[in-house]
């Protein structure tokens, strides 16, 4: 029988000159080089333009980064912006550079500064930026004058190693990790556990998973398939061709207590795997006690509790009245307009002089203009009063001090009831801005900040892509161009 071979890309390029040329033999496809040269870099000033003019119109926004390393050696620094708009946090990568010095803390500064002036964003918008537990970030986060959010899954990674520490699971894991190892690395015994996975009704395409220890969740991975596989490795241990070796290499010391203590265990650290802290207490401890080492700073101890106040899940927690007082100072300081010089301390006199001097009636007369869309006949009827009513709330409103119309959002949205943890808070602060409009603002500036810095790692899955062995020598421009417009586009 003749084996069957893909073609070369060339022959299928080749190909499909040649069907371009029967369908249309006056179109000439473009060349590599026009495509590299041309077609490309003028897609990625447009679509840069475009995402430039997008975060002009943005008051607040958050940003990660993270470092990365291509097969040809080349390392890379990553940011990527993250806001909210119209009820949906938005994300754009800015830029993926090619660096050529040593990553110290002043030169990750001086770069992340570099990509946010080519895009024109402003440091004041900037509320929070998320990066990994590195030293270098550290130092580079406080030279730039930002809140600094570790990355929750390094810090919680870093947290749950502590499990390995504990001597009895050192030990018991051991035991179990000898049974993948062994597995894994013999074709007879994948033979075996593939025959015995199909007469037992488990998945035959679903394979062992070997622990690392840099990442704790494997630990948990490899002990949940292993149970789930269990029937199948107990029912391959006993045939007599694999026996021997088994015996061989010491793995009849897994006994069934060890499977109990998977079933344990794995009911356990599904809670952390969750990143739900709720453990036993021994675990517990561990990774508490490494927990709370790395969130003592008191402005991000402040940004916590404010994000988890302002977050429409989780408010019915236990939060401070200092919380909420903060949060006031904060809604009305982002509330004052600038322009008109108007101040938290101004009296309702002062307020009204200045607007009787400036004629505010009579502009606020001109600003409610008839509403542009189909009206039933009753609307109709009554569009005269509903004008008049509309007028005596923004005179009543404007009545009030700036605190006053602070206080009178808060209390409100401090009784409504907590929303289930599977709606979307950014969709639901967007259908609130009208009833809570001084609130809205300042919760947008909270929910873009980013609880890991994730985003910045998953770019690096396509960059891997684009930098990959075919195209190693891809030039380092080139390819922040192509991950720009795979990303953004």
């Amino acid at each position: 029988m003749q084996s069957f071979r893909l073609p070369s890309f060339y022959f299928i390029i080749r190909l499909l000159r040649e069907i371009c040329k029967t369908l249309n033999p006056k179109y000439t496809p473009p060349s590599r080089s026009y495509l590299s040269d041309t077609l490309i870099p003028s897609w990625y000033d447009i679509e840069k333009a475009n995402v430039i003019s997008e975060l002009k119109d943005v008051s607040k926004l958050a940003i990660t980064s993270d470092g990365w390393t291509s097969l040809c050696q080349d390392h890379y620094l990553t940011v990527t912006v993250h806001y909210t708009s119209q009820g949906s946090v938005k994300q754009k990568v800015l830029h993926t550079r090619a660096v050529y010095q040593s990553q110290t803390g002043e030169v990750v500064a001086e770069e992340i500064s570099d990509i946010l002036e080519e895009f024109e964003i402003e440091p004041s918008k900037i509320v929070a930026v998320t990066v990994d537990n590195a030293g270098n970030m550290d130092v580079a986060i406080k030279k730039l004058q930002i809140l600094k959010i570790g990355c929750f899954a390094h810090t919680l990674n870093l947290a749950a190693q502590k499990i390995y520490k504990i001597a009895c699971i050192d030990k018991w894991a051991a035991r179990i990790r000898a049974v993948v190892v062994w597995f894994k690395r013999s074709s007879l015994s994948k033979t075996v556990l593939t025959e015995k996975q199909q007469l037992l009704g488990k998945p035959s395409t679903t394979s062992l998973i070997l622990d690392v220890k840099t990442r704790w969740n494997s630990l948990y991975l490899m002990i949940e398939r292993l149970m789930e596989q269990f029937p199948a490795i107990q029912a391959a241990a006993l045939v007599p061709r694999l026996r021997k070796a088994i015996t061989k290499d010491n793995l009849d010391r897994l006994k069934d207590e060890d499977f109990h203590k998977d079933e344990e265990f794995v009911q356990l650290m599904r809670v952390l795997y969750t990143s739900t802290l709720c453990v036993s207490s021994s675990i517990k401890e561990k990774v508490w006690e490494n927990l709370f080492q790395r969130y003592q700073n008191d402005d991000i101890q402040a940004f916590l509790h404010e994000a988890t106040a302002i977050d429409p899940r989780f408010k019915g927690r236990s939060v401070s009245d200092e919380t909420w007082d903060r949060l006031r100072r904060k809604a009305i300081e982002s509330n004052v307009r600038p322009t008109t010089g108007l101040s938290v301390k101004m009296t309702d006199t002062e307020r009204q002089e200045k607007e009787e001097s400036e004629g505010e009636d009579e502009k606020m007369e001109e600003t409610i203009a008839p509403l542009h869309i189909k009206r039933s006949a009753l609307e109709e009827l009554f569009s005269e009063e509903d004008r008049e009513l509309r007028l005596r709330i923004q005179k009543k409103n404007l009545s009030l001090t700036l605190s006053d119309q602070v206080d009178l959002e808060v209390e409100p949205y401090k009784s409504l009831p907590p929303i289930p943890m599977a709606e979307d808070p950014v969709m639901w602060w967007w259908e609130k801005r009208d009833d809570l409009p001084l609130l809205t603002t300042i919760a947008t500036s909270y929910l873009c900040a980013q609880a890991s810095s994730t985003p910045s790692e998953r770019v690096f899955s396509t960059a891997g892509s684009t930098i990959s062995q075919e195209r190693s020598r891809l030039l380092p421009e080139k390819a922040n161009m192509l991950i720009f417009l795979q990303k953004n586009g």
